[in-house]
């Protein structure tokens, strides 16, 4: 998923956005208002999460712009605002979602992926590849002997786009529009690394190469 994150303080900030990425998402950080509306102006977003109380402004009229539009997206709303009638009006609002700060970072985990549930976002098919076991919803993977294989939030956004087309070919430059969304420069073998790497972590065979095409996941998985 590709997430925003709208929070004004640097240390909760960098805490969350750390988690969010190290789950294997995309993160963009908005500390203002302005910011956070220029930033669903220029990008697609997965999910939002957001402050109310914001420097310049507030997050709940974030909100109420995104529905007014009839947006959708997913928001789960992170505040101090404790009071049920705060609760109240976020949730009338439209948030799907309410969270009271301090938050916990497992408990957000969870309330993402139940979000995600929800709404489809990031539902990929749980898939075999040789004796390897992957659950892309739980962001987990699980080899023959039932240690647990982990990958990097750029390796799960390669396996994402490759598991989305199950059964047709991947071009390079699509893998490289999924590596974008982590804001690194991606250079020339950029995507012949990640998947060296993931078929270091999964089995040699588990990603095919079309030659001067790209690639897909091995026709063998189930």
């Amino acid at each position: 998923m590709r997430v925003l994150l709208v929070e004004d303080d640097e240390m909760l900030g960098d805490a969350v956005k750390t988690h969010v990425h190290r789950q294997g998402h995309a993160v963009d950080w908005a500390l203002t208002r302005d910011e956070a509306e220029a930033s669903l102006e220029a990008a697609p977003y997965d999910l939002v999460l957001l402050d109310l109380r914001l420097p310049d402004g507030s997050g709940l009229d974030i909100l109420k712009a995104l529905r007014a539009r009839r947006d959708e997206m997913p928001v789960i709303i992170m505040t101090a605002h404790d009071q049920v009638s705060d609760r109240i009006a976020g949730l009338n609002a439209g948030a799907d979602d309410y969270l009271v700060k301090p938050v916990d970072l497992g408990e957000l985990q969870a309330r993402i992926h139940a979000v995600a549930r929800r709404y489809g976002t990031h539902k990929l098919p749980d898939l075999t590849i040789g004796g390897v076991a992957v659950y892309p919803s739980e962001r987990r993977i699980s080899a023959q002997d039932g240690e647990e294989v982990l990958l990097s939030s750029r390796e799960w956004a390669v396996l994402d786009r490759l598991i989305a087309r199950k059964r047709a070919i991947v071009s390079k430059s699509q893998i490289e529009e999924a590596l974008y969304a982590f804001g690194a420069e991606v250079e020339s073998n950029t995507v012949e690394v990640y998947v060296s790497r993931l078929r270091r972590k999964l089995g040699k065979d588990a990603i095919e190469t079309v030659r001067g095409v790209g690639y897909r996941i091995s026709a063998d998985a189930t």
